[in-house]
């Protein structure tokens, strides 16, 4: 395996959970790895994505669940919120975390560079601090994505916005937030920040929110936010941001202006490929940054893959670490396998929470055709005696055909726990009649996923 042409068998460029897995595998299986990381260990995910933002959306539903408490017989006093304390706990926990990652590669024999590497060619990699080369036979992509930000020309008076990095170095709550965008990191934002007591504005340019989601998802997202008290402006964009003696003001394409203390941007994220040298290496990229890769994570040249958020393939941090293994495991393990990127489950932690696996109404219509689906609504037993009027929707989308579930989507309190089950047997390729022969596990909310048995048919049809 070692090839003492170079100085690694595998260089991996960025500490992410893509980066970091392949690394550690292709270490275990007696390659010579190096990988570098400018910033710090376990990238978007565990350092400024996922885990501390999962943190915020457990902080942000304390308040009600102690205002909901009341129902159950609870009795609690004056309560308060310290935004400070909380982040002080945070990033606690996200330096742990960090530091679990770096030593798992150092055990594993990893040689790690707190570094920037940039290529000089396809085998040649500029660490930027130290000014060293390294040369590796095989190169490993996994800088991940960051947040995409306007420029100043087309939004003037940008540079007063922060994007979603931003938030987490935030020590104080604002009184007032208004986020751009409609997709899932707005709109968890949106509810995290209306759950700790601040006043929120989303504005979206479309017309409901969570693009790409079932529509029936869409819709319960955009009036759960609603009924968190967020203002949904839709139809709308930025025009221009100015800083006033009491804040900010955003005017509108609307032209109406709103009055705030943050305004966060969440309209997309980019490849982190700029300023990596992949045309000095030779590789190809998409219009967007995205380094082109085949079915086996590899580039146009030979001896360069990429994994994770920076290919655009599926920009979640299980798809990463999975590509990562494959691509160690078939180029150092001699175990080749590859990633299957179809019936992917996946979350979005507004309040209720999105759960979904599988493909939605409209792309079953039009993919096969005939369809069967099943659905239902309903006020889960917990809010019986709280008085809180939250109901979960559920729905099941079956192929007509052969009655194969072909996706599963659910809003409601605990919906990702119940996708990660339910995405087992999406992905085995379990029939209707499969759920319908599967006791049912009482009480739960989840058991109506087994005990939906009759067809939702529209009106008129």
């Amino acid at each position: 395996m070692t090839d003492t042409a170079y100085d690694y068998d595998l260089f991996v460029i960025g500490g992410g959970s893509g980066g970091v897995r392949a690394g550690r595998i292709a270490a275990q299986a007696g390659a010579r790895v190096g990988l570098a990381e400018e910033y710090r260990m376990g990238g978007t995910c565990v350092v400024r994505g996922c885990v501390p933002k999962k943190f915020m959306v457990y902080s942000s539903t304390y308040g009600k669940h102690i205002k909901l408490s009341a129902g159950y017989g609870w009795s609690v006093g004056e309560v308060s919120y310290d935004h400070s304390d909380f982040m002080v706990a945070l990033h606690a926990e996200v330096e742990r975390l960090s530091a679990i990652y770096d030593r798992n590669l150092k055990n594993a024999g990893v040689d790690v560079f707190d570094d920037r590497a940039e290529f000089v060619d396809a085998h040649t990699l500029r660490l930027k601090k130290s000014g060293k080369t390294v040369t590796a036979a095989k190169i490993l992509i996994a800088t991940g994505g960051r947040p995409w930000m306007p420029s100043a020309d087309e939004l003037p008076g940008i540079e007063h916005a922060i994007d979603s990095n931003g938030v987490f170095e935030m020590d104080t709550l604002p009184g007032r937030m208004l986020i751009a965008g409609g997709g899932y990191i707005a709109v968890e934002f949106a509810h995290i920040f209306a759950g700790l007591g601040a006043e929120v504005t989303l504005v979206y340019r479309g017309e409901t929110v969570l693009r790409g989601f079932d529509d029936e998802i869409r819709l319960a997202v955009h009036e759960g936010l609603k009924e968190a008290g967020v203002r949904v402006v839709t139809k709308c964009t930025f025009k221009s941001i100015e800083k006033t003696a009491d804040g900010l003001k955003v005017t509108l394409s609307s032209g109406n202006e709103i009055e705030t203390d943050v305004v966060l941007m969440a309209v997309g994220r980019r490849a982190n490929t700029d300023d990596l040298g992949c045309e000095e290496a030779g590789v190809r990229l998409a219009e967007q940054g995205e380094v082109i890769v085949d079915e086996w994570s590899r580039t146009n040249i030979e001896n360069i893959w990429a994994v994770g958020d920076v290919t655009g393939r599926v920009a979640l941090t299980p798809v990463a670490i999975r590509e990562g293994h494959a691509f160690a495991d078939t180029e150092f393990g001699g175990k080749p396998w590859k990633m299957d990127h179809s019936n992917i489950p996946t979350a979005v932690f507004t309040q209720p929470e999105v759960g979904t696996v599988g493909i939605s109404e409209a792309e079953a219509r039009k993919t096969f055709g005939e369809i069967d689906i099943y659905k239902t609504k309903f006020r889960p037993m917990k809010n019986m005696l709280n008085g809180d009027q939250t109901r979960t929707f559920m729905k099941i989308v079956v192929r007509a055909s052969d009655q194969r579930v072909l996706g599963v989507h659910v809003v409601g309190e605990d919906a990702a726990e119940m996708i990660q089950t339910a995405a087992i047997a999406v992905k085995m390729g379990a029939t209707k009649q499969d759920f319908d022969e599967t006791c049912a596990l009482h009480p739960s909310a989840a058991e109506e996923l087994v005990t939906m048995r009759t067809k939702w048919v529209p009106e008129g049809g």
